[in-house]
């Protein structure tokens, strides 16, 4: 093998230049020699710190799926007329992967076993989150357990099928189950432990078995019913407290127990829910943009959809689309007597926020559908630094919590036809009790909302599944899941369908607090602002400022009305393409199906 040096004052960046690692001979200067490196724990601390920031999604809240938008539209969700194959990157990025193979190689060269055996652990448990985050994006893939130098013959290997690569993930993920630490100590939260490996093997079995099972793929090796059945023993056994003592976070208080779960500055204060979490600090500079990114005119402008909020269900456990008008219903009609989570997802009816006294309407200068969310946004910090700035955000962010590992267990069971009340009752009704809300059951009939044309999914009618993808929708809203969520269950079309807000009936003033005062006054195009309206309230010209599904009336539809483009390829879709410049220096990659147009 070549001779490899290793810089210590740039520790963790091999492999810097290109995807193919071509100039990973190049000495830089301050170098040690890596024979005297690895040696104890500290170096393998060190060394694999960067893993956590380059593989963990830091920021869940800013993605975009059907439920959850932005003002500007992501690729995805604009779909054919503007995805298109790029020339490099695209997530077809191997550094970080080079960093966690040179690692598992050379962790047995530290004089302590016990802490080799750890970073290892730590090692595999990375691998295989980096590569369920490739799998997820483009399908086959290579499979690279070795460090790569410029002449390896691997550079210009094929993909490999999923099946090796899950099997090969199930490996490392299983060693990381067995020999990383539990969550014993307070700090383990930041850090990978037996709890987060059995998080992730509980996440990407169900899609896996999911995406299988929907998208009709036999492959020789497992099918999809067997990595349903790795799901379900990955979430048994961390919700068994053998592995590490989780729970859901829950106060006794419905109303606000949801809410303050994901403004907790401290992931500890959680209460066992965050399995692994990414640390923010009171104490220091390090911050996040959420609180900007959901109340500034300038950020994100995130939005839910109309079909989101509908798909709650009533305080008392019935559906509220078959409520007889709930088509029409203006805003503070349509929040009365809801799932309380919907209160604590977007701005409701009396809504103040976090440390503050005034009631706040839904801001429609931000949001573009008029359900404007409010997860992850704290009390306004109050400068403890001379950097802070007053929107900040320093709570922790969740990477896993032991409510997703429940959801997953719950819809393993259904999809396998083996769900019964008491798998409901250690799982799905342990999260409904938390908010307030009466038990599933099983046998659930087909909810005809959650299969119609507008709001509903195009391949499923078991009402269980549905039941629990209602579930899941709503306790995971702004987590990251959303997209992916669809891809697997084989309805990328959800994206297609109308992105609708509020209801307006046409020229009218609202209130969307509940007090009896307008928030927002809608008058009709060409005519004049209406005059004497109450302090605080907005006014919208239709047409111009807002635009409706029906012209002069009908649901707000600022998207579909701004020319924005939708269509979801079914042939295309499902996976990303492979950059050009790759498939150019490795003519043994194919590129996956319809991107090669």
């Amino acid at each position: 093998m070549k001779k490899y040096i290793l810089s210590l004052a740039c520790v963790g960046l091999l492999g810097m230049a290109t995807s193919c690692d071509s100039n990973l001979d190049v000495t830089p200067k301050n170098t040690q020699d890596i024979e005297q490196y690895f040696k104890n724990e500290s170096q393998l601390e060190l060394f694999s710190n960067n893993f956590y920031s380059a593989v963990v999604n830091s920021t869940p809240y800013s993605a975009q799926d059907d439920h959850k938008l932005n003002k500007s539209l992501s690729s995805e969700l604009l779909n054919g007329y503007f995805r298109t194959v790029p020339a490099s990157g695209g997530g077809w990025t191997w550094t970080t992967l080079r960093k966690i193979n040179t690692l598992i190689e050379y962790a047995p060269r530290c004089e302590d076993p016990a802490a080799a055996k750890k970073f290892t652990a730590l090692a595999r448990f990375f691998r295989a989150y980096f590569y369920f985050e490739r799998v997820k994006r483009f399908g086959d893939v290579p499979w690279i357990d070795h460090q790569l130098f410029s002449d390896d013959a691997q550079l210009y290997a094929a993909r490999d099928s999923r099946e090796l690569v899950m099997t090969h993930m199930i490996e490392d993920i299983d060693f990381a189950i067995e020999n990383l630490p539990d969550n014993s100590e307070e700090k383990n939260v930041y850090r990978a432990t037996k709890g987060a490996a059995l998080a992730l093997k509980s996440r990407f079995c169900l899609f896996e078995g999911t995406f299988r099972k929907y998208h009709g793929i036999s492959l020789e090796g497992h099918d999809w019913r067997y990595y349903l059945e790795q799901c379900v023993d990955a979430s048994e056994k961390l919700m068994s407290g053998n592995y590490g003592k989780y729970a859901l976070y829950n106060t006794g208080k419905p109303e606000t127990d949801y809410r303050d779960l994901f403004t907790q500055w401290n992931a500890s204060d959680t209460k066992g829910e965050y399995i692994l979490a990414v640390g923010y600090s009171v104490e220091s500079t390090l911050s996040h943009s959420a609180n900007d990114y959901m109340i500034s005119q300038v950020k994100g402008n995130p939005s839910a959809t109309r079909k989101f909020v509908a798909s709650f269900l009533m305080k008392d456990g019935s559906r509220f689309t078959d409520k007889s008008g709930w088509q029409t219903m203006e805003f503070k009609d349509e929040m009365k007597d809801r799932d309380p989570r919907l209160a604590q997802c977007i701005r409701g009816l009396n809504y103040k926020r976090i440390g503050g006294s005034s009631v706040l309407a839904p801001d429609l200068d931000v949001s573009q559908t008029g359900y404007q969310p409010i997860k992850f946004v704290t009390t306004q910090m109050l400068g403890n630094n001379d950097c802070d700035r007053p929107e900040s955000s320093k709570n922790d962010m969740p990477v896993f919590r032991y409510a997703e590992v429940l959801l997953n267990y719950a819809e393993a069971k259904a999809e396998l036809g083996t769900l019964t009340s008491g798998d409901l009752a250690k799982s799905i009704n342990l999260i409904r009790k938390r908010a307030g809300m009466p038990d599933m059951t099983t046998g659930n009939t087909t909810d005809p909302f959650l299969t119609s044309a507008d709001y509903g999914y195009f391949n499923c009618t078991d009402g269980d599944v549905l039941e629990i993808r209602r579930e899941r929708a709503i306790e995971l809203f702004m987590e990251g899941l959303r997209y992916y969520d669809l891809i697997r269950w084989k309805c990328g079309k959800c994206i297609d369908q109308p992105i609708y807000g509020i209801y307006v009936s046409g020229p009218c003033q609202l209130d969307m607090t509940g007090d009896g005062k307008a928030n927002v006054a809608f008058y009709a195009e060409g005519t004049t602002k209406p005059s004497g309206l109450p302090s605080g309230c907005i006014a919208k010209e239709i047409n111009k400022d807002i635009f409706l599904s029906d012209k002069s009336h009908g649901y707000i539809c600022n998207h579909m009305i701004n020319n924005d483009i939708q269509g979801f390829d079914e042939d295309r879709d499902y996976y990303y393409p492979i950059p050009l410049n790759e498939i150019s220096l490795n003519p043994s990659l194919v590129q996956n199906p319809g991107w090669s147009k």
